[in-house]
């Protein structure tokens, strides 16, 4: 059993034996009270009856002796009442307890208020106080009643006497009280192992969760808790797997993120490698050579450096341009821009390269070639140029690209093709991926992987995706819709 269980355990148990103390008393309490207002119903007539018969020997006299006679013979008929003859203002003149013996009271006097309201006609149980237990209240009979004159006086009869209580606190204590006591035992016994089986249950879920829970902290991360039952710790069980679930995830995808970490230092590191090795070696053949070095070749050295170095200057761009489109500090500054005059443009560009590649560069422009959209130029045509240089770099020689603009309902549709050797299938979702390449060796290829990575988020943030088609051997075609009037 877990600690748990013994905590909830012992607060229902004393949760269950007040709640037991509390309903005894209200019952016992309830009882007294229906049977004094049931006593009290039953006679509340009676002093006006008896005033009947006292009336006669109170008007011109007043007789103690034949009063208590009186008061003796009445008392002997109903033994359970006790009599009294109070003044106008509660001061008691006789008295004939239930038991018929003669004693001294503490208390003479007695609130005459609860008897006003009881003549009154008010609600009933009325309780005033019995003067021969001052500290009780009982339920009474009364009426008004003249004495020598004297109007305002009262006949009071507390209808439980003294000996009536002595009879009723001993039957209660011998039967009912142990009765009562007996029976909420017998129900707090029943309730108690009823809520102590239930909570048994309950806590049994909770070790289940807890155990699962430590399995997962010690590293099991395909621990999970069985889901059973439709309640709290139902929906409890269902969350931790799903946090387990969206934990799992993260992890991987942080492994993920890590493993393209090292991947991405390790191929800036080539990139960058290969050209200054390239820079280094030429420079120290220029200066081992000195003067013997000559023209041509001082010539053929330095282009070869110049070209390592805008290859570097490139790589370094790109990366730069590509870290800041990662952490979202690049905001397109939107102007209208013609996508035909655009494409036109670029492809100008490219004409002299594709010629010496011998690779047809073509333009194909749209019926109506001043359509509209809202770019930022710089950006739209760096990310229109790395696709058509991608283009080149995959087209042997004798092969064919094309770039178009064409209208297409609401969007602008951009598409780059050619009739290069085009993209194996497995590698198709990875090409975006920053420093991947189709040819792992690496050997035909002089770019280093960012363009097209560029170019993606350059077209995402102008509200477009890039959709690539691709058989190999055959070509490849990306084409791109920019929404017209994009803002």
């Amino acid at each position: 059993m877990s600690k748990f269980y013994f905590k909830i355990a012992a607060i229902f148990s004393i949760i269950l034996i007040l709640f037991g103390i509390i309903v005894a008393f209200v019952t016992t309490k309830a009882a007294s009270d229906v049977v004094q207002e049931a006593i009290q119903s039953t006679n509340k007539d009676l002093a006006i009856i008896l005033a009947d018969e006292f009336q006669p020997m109170l008007r011109e006299s007043f007789d103690q002796v034949q009063i208590e006679q009186k008061l003796l013979e009445l008392s002997g008929k109903n033994p359970q009442f006790d009599f009294y003859l109070l003044s106008e203002d509660g001061s008691i003149k006789s008295v004939i307890p239930a038991s018929k013996e003669i004693i001294e009271l503490n208390h003479s006097v007695v609130d005459t208020r609860p008897l006003d309201d009881f003549i009154n006609g008010k609600s009933l149980p009325i309780l005033s106080n019995d003067p021969l237990n001052p500290d009780r209240k009982k339920p009474f009979s009364a009426t008004n009643i003249s004495i020598m004159g004297s109007q305002g006086c009262y006949l009071y009869v507390v209808l439980e006497g003294d000996e009536f209580s002595q009879a009723t606190a001993m039957i209660s204590e011998s039967y009912i009280t142990r009765s009562s006591i007996i029976m909420i035992g017998l129900i707090l016994l029943i309730g108690l192992t009823i809520g102590l089986f239930l909570f048994s249950i309950l806590t049994r879920r909770l070790e289940k969760i807890k155990r699962s829970v430590k399995k997962f902290e010690r590293g099991q991360l395909s621990e999970r808790i069985d889901v059973e039952g439709n309640d709290e710790l139902t929906e409890l069980s269902i969350c931790f797997n799903r946090m387990a679930d969206t934990l799992v995830e993260n992890m991987e995808e942080v492994q993920k993120a890590d493993k393209m970490r090292r991947e991405l230092v390790a191929n800036v590191s080539h990139d960058l490698r290969s050209p200054l090795a390239s820079i280094q070696g030429y420079l120290e053949t220029i200066e081992m050579k000195g003067e013997s070095i000559t023209k041509e070749e001082l010539r053929s050295y330095f282009q070869t450096v110049l070209g390592n170095t805008q290859k570097l200057n490139r790589l370094i761009d790109d990366l730069f341009d590509l870290t800041k489109l990662d952490a979202d500090h690049v905001k397109p500054n939107l102007e209208n821009v013609s996508m035909a005059e655009l494409v036109q443009d670029l492809v100008q560009q490219f004409k002299p390269i594709a010629e010496k590649r011998k690779i047809q560069l073509e333009a194909h422009f749209p019926d109506n070639p001043n359509a509209l959209i809202q770019a930022d130029i710089s950006m739209l045509s760096r990310a229109i140029t790395n696709l058509i240089d991608n283009a080149l770099s995959h087209t042997l020689p004798g092969g064919h690209v094309s770039v178009s603009s064409v209208e297409k309902g609401k969007d602008v549709v951009l598409e780059v093709s050619d009739t290069g050797a085009g993209i194996p299938e497995p590698d198709l979702p990875f090409i975006f991926d920053r420093f991947y390449q189709v040819d792992k060796s690496r050997s035909n290829n002089t770019g280093a992987g960012l363009g097209l990575a560029i170019a993606q988020k350059i077209f995402r943030l102008h509200g477009a995706e890039v959709i690539v088609n691709s058989v190999e051997n055959q070509g490849t075609t990306f084409r791109v819709a920019i929404p017209l009037n994009n803002i």
